[in-house]
This record gives structure tokens, sequence and C-alpha cells, in this order.
């Protein structure tokens, strides 16, 4: 909008300036009359200013061509000497001074053909030239520079912005993390105390021994639940700087914990097997939580949702870049304690396993009762070890 106004101006200026000049300087002496023609050349040179800035190539050669046109027709100097040095501008501001420098050179030229036009001499023309062009030449060479500074910060600021956005993404992942870890913790250890404590109430007289081992199991369930607390409120306490994520992995248990988890589960009255086939080795510390975790929530469900008596199998194979695992009961004699359930166990379960780009498989049984089925990808094992 502001180059049209501006074209639109300096067409209507030019001729109306070289119509006062005409008549009262250059008829006299001998110009041809500035008419259709001339007001012609002029609306050419001047107009194209409208879209200097979207084709600044095409309207510094419509720009120039036409002034050279209109100077070789004769008609009175100094006219029309501002549009191409404009266009001119434009291109060395948005082209490399290299390809801009024959834009330079064409309007030099062109000015000296209308200073020797206007009988100047051959010195004053270049010198009119030369200074004419070289001033726009610096004023675009600084303007473009300040262009490209401004340029550099934008994108210095963009880049910090993403930063930002990375490090609050980063935030947010290990905040979910903590969280799951927390929701894990939590609704392990609850389950089994409920659990427990059902049983020793329902065996309190008929077997105080069982009763008695039940009230342990809970004692050290709470224990054991205070323990894994606290490694994750201390990881909370400390921030979440980079490295925090593996003082979470060494706050949080693994599958060489598998025994006691199993001890804590057959207290809570369930009959609990398991089996390791394959070539058992450590697991990196996020695959072995992983790992862990699913086993937990597994085991949590059947106490919740089978009842006491029922019958779990635990089944953990290392093949050569897998583990595989299933969690398989079949339900138990006596009713579950009812307890709230939120979903969220097997969403989790979920989530880890796509994390560790693993799958799972939840559901009933065919024959009854419940199975989890999981693998998650491990490093392929050397066959050439003995």
């Amino acid at each position: 909008m502001i180059d049209t106004v501006l074209a639109c101006v300096l067409a209507a200026v030019t001729i109306a300036y070289a119509k006062q000049a005409y008549a009262q300087l250059y008829q006299e002496q001998g110009w041809p009359p500035f008419g259709y023609l001339a007001c012609a050349l002029s609306l050419a040179v001047n107009l194209p200013l409208a879209v200097r800035r979207r084709a600044p190539w095409t309207v510094f050669i419509v720009s120039c061509g036409a002034f050279l046109v209109y100077t070789a027709a004769g008609f009175q100097p100094s006219v029309n000497l501002w549009a191409p040095l404009l266009a001119c501008y434009t291109v060395l501001v948005s082209h490399p001074a290299r390809r801009a420098a024959w834009a330079g050179a064409a309007t030099g030229a062109a000015w000296v053909v209308s200073g020797l036009a206007a009988e100047l001499a051959l010195v004053m023309a270049v010198a009119q030239a030369v200074i004419g062009v070289g001033i726009v030449w610096a004023y675009a060479h600084s303007n473009r520079r300040l262009t490209e500074r401004n340029a550099q910060l934008a994108l210095t600021a963009q880049l910090r912005r993403e930063e930002e956005l990375r490090a609050r993404h980063a935030l947010t992942e290990e905040r979910l993390r903590i969280a799951r870890e927390l929701h894990d913790v939590v609704a392990h250890h609850l389950s089994a105390l409920a659990v427990q404590a059902g049983v020793a109430d329902f065996v309190f007289t008929s077997d105080p021994v069982a009763a008695r081992q039940a009230v342990v199991s809970i004692g050290t369930s709470s224990r054991q639940a205070l323990e894994e607390m606290r490694g994750l409120l201390g990881v909370l306490r400390a921030g979440t700087d980079a490295g925090e994520p593996e003082q979470l992995y060494q706050s949080s248990p693994g599958l060489d914990r598998l025994d006691e988890l199993v001890d804590r589960t057959r207290a809570a009255g369930l009959d609990v097997t398991v089996a390791v086939t394959g070539q058992d080795r450590p697991l990196p510390s996020g695959v072995d939580l992983c790992a862990y975790r699913i086993v937990q929530e597994a085991l949590t469900n059947a106490a919740k949702h089978a009842g006491r008596g029922a019958r779990v199998e635990v089944r953990l194979v290392f093949e050569t870049d897998r583990l595989a695992g299933q969690i398989s009961d079949q339900g138990g004699t006596i009713a579950p304690v009812a307890l709230p359930s939120t979903g969220l166990g097997l969403l989790g379960m979920r989530e880890r396993v796509k994390l560790y780009g693993g799958s799972l498989r939840a559901g009933p049984r065919d024959g009854g009762g419940f199975e989890v089925v999981f693998t998650l990808p491990l490093a392929p094992v050397d066959s050439g070890d003995s």
C-alpha cells in the first residue's frame, strides 16, 4: 500500500514538475514539448515502484529501461532521475552485493547518459552518477546489514524459545514419569495392605498363625512402600536437572527384587509360581524397572480381582534380543476384597512398554482368569561367548 501511494505521488509530482519546468525553462532551450509520449514514459518509469518489494529486479529493469528511452527521446533531463535510483536501492537491499552490483552499474550509466543529455561535462556527469549511486549503495548496505542482524536476533530468540519449550517438555515428561512411579508404588502397596488386612481379619480366629503372618507382611509392605516413596520424593526435591532420571531409576526396584514382590503377593493369599528361562543377564535400568513394574501391576490386579487362593503364574523368558513375560491367574476360591480401581494401571503398563519399543497384551483368558503378556527389546547377546 505504501509503495503504491509512493509510486503514484512520485509519478504525479514528476509530470507536474516537468510541465512547469518546460513552460518556464526548457522551452526556451529547444527541448521537445512534454506531451503524451513524455507523460507515458514518465508513468512507465515511476508506476512500477508500486511492486518494487515483490519483484525488485523486474521493477528496476522496467523503470531504468523506460528512463533510458525517455532520455533517448530527447525530453528535458533532470526529470525521472529518482525512480530508477529508488528501484536500484530496492535491488541493493534485497540481493547480495555481487548480484546487486549490476543494478548499481546500470543506474550509474543511466545517470551519466542523462547528465550528458543535459549538456554537462563528462566529469560532472560521472561525478553526479558516482555520488548518487554511492550514497544509495552505502545506505542500502547499512540497511541490509541491519536486516541481517535483526534476522539473526530473531533466529536466536526463536531458538531460545524452542529450547525453553524443550526444557518444559522434558520437565513435564519427568513429572509424568515420577507420577507414574508414585501411582505404581502406592497402588501396589496399598492394595497389598488392604488384601493382607482382609486375610488377617478373615483367619483371625480360625488360623492365628496365618493372621500373624499377614500382619507381619503388612509391616514389611509398609516399610518397602516408604522406602520407594522416599527415593521418589528425593528426586522431586532435587529437581529435574540433567542426570536426574538416572537417580529415579536407581531409587526404584528391578527384577532382582522379584522374589520380595512374589513373597508379598503370596502373603496376600495367592499361590504364585515363578519360572525364568533363557540367559538371565543384567538389564538396562529403565528396562529393568519397566519389567518389574509390569509384573508388579499384574500381581496387584490379581490380588484385587482374582480372590484369595488364586493361582498365579509368572513366566520370564530371556531371549537373544528381547525379554518376554507372561503373568496369568486362574481365579480364586474366595471372593476378592472390594477395592476401587481407576484403570490407570493397564494404561501405565502400555505407556511403559511403548516407551521402550515393546508390546503388551492384557485381557481375560479363554479358560477363565486374566493374563498379561509383554515383550521388551534387549541388546543382542554375543553368540560367541562360551
